[in-house]
């Protein structure tokens, strides 16, 4: 991954943010079953801002690559469902960045 450029860091953002949902499958029960509160916080502050960069970076690749009004629903969205930003860096991320290094010719 190339952090230099904007889909690169978009990706990485999507990988962080992916984990930091699923975190939440680990925090939710420490907070609700056992009453431990703190892992909670910290996960859900992290999430809150990873959230954030995700979407300003996911509107940031819209208006560059000026990508379709379905591509960029999907990159959207994704950040909203259990392991879709994973699934969206698979389908739509990496895609545009093997673009970018030229690594195929576009079609």
């Amino acid at each position: 991954m190339n952090f230099k450029s904007a889909i690169g860091r978009l990706r990485l953002f999507a990988i962080l943010e992916g984990i930091s949902y699923l975190l939440f499958g680990i925090t939710m029960p420490l907070k609700y079953g056992l009453g431990i509160k703190e892992p909670n916080l910290y996960v859900g502050m992290a999430h809150g801002w990873l959230f954030i960069v995700y979407v300003i970076l996911c509107i940031q690749n819209i208006y560059l690559k000026k990508w379709s009004f379905k591509v960029a629903f999907f990159a959207l969205v994704a950040s909203l469902i259990p392991f879709g930003t994973f699934v969206a860096d698979a389908k739509i991320f990496k895609p545009e960045s093997l673009k970018d290094a030229k690594v195929y010719p576009e079609s």
